[in-house]
Formats: structure tokens, C-alpha cells, sequence
């Protein structure tokens, strides 16, 4: 499973028959819960079907809003 990590994991993907998982974590489901409902979610994981276009601009921002979270929590420990 790809993983960006940073001392700690960030966000991860996955490939499964019949959807694209995406892992950001609870944080960024809740922070983007409206950009996402249209998308089958969890507590931390996201569903986007194969069928559907790959909504690129909300990953990106969903990658980076977990990155600059991490970062920040780096900062304060």
C-alpha cells in the first residue's frame, strides 16, 4: 500500500476491483466530510469507484491538508 510518511504516516492508497481507497485518517474526513458526499467513506477511508473521474483537485488537497497537519503536529511535540 503507497504511503507518504513523514516520521509518521501521512496519507496512504489502494487498489482494490472495484474502487480506489484512499487513507487520510479521521481528521480529514471529518475537516472535508462536505467535499466528500458523494464518495462512500469510513472513520478514516475514503471509496472512489472506478466508473467515477478521479477527483484529482480534492485529493490534492486533502494530501496536503495531511501533510501541513503532520507538519504542525511535528512542530508542537
Amino acid at each position: 500500500m503507497p504511503t507518504f510518511y513523514m516520521e509518521k504516516n501521512i496519507i496512504h492508497f489502494a487498489a482494490f476491483k472495484t474502487h480506489i481507497g484512499i487513507y487520510p485518517g479521521a481528521k480529514a474526513i471529518e475537516v472535508f466530510k462536505e467535499e466528500l458526499q458523494e464518495y462512500s467513506t469510513s472513520k478514516g477511508a475514503i471509496r472512489i469507484p472506478y466508473q467515477d473521474p478521479l477527483p484529482k483537485k480534492l485529493i490534492q488537497m486533502i494530501a496536503l491538508w495531511c501533510y501541513t497537519n503532520r507538519k504542525k503536529e511535528k512542530q508542537s511535540s
